[in-house]
């Protein structure tokens, strides 16, 4: 049968519809919350970091961590995964993953105008005045993943959907009727060649998989074993990178032939580096002596360390609580205008212990070293330092911290 695809702007009534339609087709729901379980399981990554790939806002880690990137190729094998099902009502953010060539999905969209919308928060939620600025970024973070996937600017335009509803028009048994008259016609009707469609995407998912894990971010495309590798990079050495490509996915069941293609405008060469996820690539530098900051965190990215820069205690403590930009490891001076360096040192280690720092500082007195130690400091640095100890310091450092998050998951 055929699958329902529905996808919905928040406050449309999408949970009154969905259950009509199960209710009416005895068909299973799957939605954001199962996939990304799924992918979880499967990937290592909690379901937390999983989640975080449907943000609009990407951590300043990422070009280093490709996490987002990560979790979207674990998606879409998630999903693949569940596809291969009959009788599945799809819901919510992933069902932008669904390839257009899976032509037996009736794609829906549910939408209203802001008005209407924010009135309806307003009534479930009590939220008052603020219903309209939370609407506005839940779009956001909408319009950001749907560009994402489909590089469209607009996640309501028509040309994405089979069928577009306007909940401030049209009532739940009135949208759940329109869907259901259309899901059973023709022309959304399994065919083999949309059969076909769903295992290209699994082997397109798999070999995704398979690169992320060696450290490469591509677009893959399957059709019918046949697997094609777009680089979109600009690359030098091309040729050794596409032996690498080929002799990771050639392996894998299911692939017939495999073509590397590069994308549109990255013909320029450049240096492409394949991501080692051993190494530490969330190192957060804490310094207001800017020319420093900037000079360290180039020659630790010269060693494949992906590092952001904060200017001060303030900014630093900011980046802490924002989930997408918290960072592994911390390099801290203790000299610096406004929160000192000590001060931000316990405010860390107060609400993220896990959070390992070390402190890199010109000016320190033995109590400051004592200090820092009773606080729970992992190392104590003195400038100018050594560029290959600070190195090792990080990755023993590092190291430390992803250990006691797998002690803490296995407890």
């Amino acid at each position: 049968m055929s699958l329902i695809s529905l996808f919905s702007g928040s406050y449309c009534n999408e949970n009154d519809v969905v259950k009509s339609l199960a209710d009416h087709t005895g068909y299973r729901t799957v939605g954001d919350a199962e996939v990304v379980s799924a992918a979880s399981r499967q990937s290592g990554l909690g379901p937390g970091k999983i989640a975080k790939a449907f943000s609009g806002k990407a951590s300043v880690f990422n070009s280093f961590t490709h996490e987002r990137e990560r979790s979207i190729a674990y998606l879409k094998l998630a999903l693949a995964e569940m596809l291969s099902a009959d009788n599945l009502i799809l819901t919510g953010l992933v069902t932008h993953l669904t390839p257009k060539k899976i032509s037996h999905a009736l794609r829906v969209c549910l939408i209203a105008d802001l008005k209407w919308r924010t009135k309806t928060a307003q009534a479930a939620d009590g939220t008052g005045k603020e219903a309209a600025k939370h609407i506005r970024q839940l779009d956001e973070n909408i319009a950001a993943w749907v560009k994402t996937l489909t590089e469209a600017s607009d996640p309501w335009t028509p040309s994405l959907y089979d069928i577009l509803i306007p909940m401030d028009k049209v009532a739940v048994p009135e949208a759940a009727q329109l869907i259901l008259k259309h899901y059973g016609r023709d022309v959304v009707r399994p065919t083999p060649e949309s059969r076909q469609a769903v295992e290209d995407f699994l082997l397109a998912a798999k070999v995704e998989v398979a690169l992320a894990r060696e450290g490469h971010s591509l677009q893959v495309e399957a059709e019918n074993g046949a697997v094609f590798l777009t680089i979109n990079k600009h690359v030098l050495m091309l040729s050794r990178l596409e032996e690498e490509l080929k002799s990771i996915a050639g392996q894998l069941p299911g692939v017939r032939s495999l073509e590397t293609r590069v994308g549109k405008n990255f013909h320029q060469a450049d240096v492409y580096r394949r991501y080692d996820f051993e190494l530490p690539s969330k190192v957060l530098l804490v310094d207001d002596e800017r020319e420093f900051a900037q000079t360290l965190s180039e020659r630790l990215l010269m060693r494949d360390m992906g590092s952001a820069v904060a200017y001060d205690g303030e900014s630093a403590l900011a980046m802490i609580h924002e989930q997408e930009d918290e960072p592994e490891v911390m390099i801290l001076d203790l000299k610096m205008p406004g929160i000192d360096g000590i001060e931000v040192l316990k405010r860390v280690k107060q609400t993220r212990p896990e959070i390992e720092v070390i402190i890199l500082t010109g000016h320190g007195s033995d109590q400051d070293r004592k200090t820092c130690v009773e606080l729970g400091a992992f190392a104590y640095l003195q400038k100018p330092v050594d560029i290959e100890l600070l190195t090792e310091t990080l990755k023993k450092a590092n190291e430390k911290m992803r250990q006691n998050l797998v002690a803490r998951k296995t407890a």
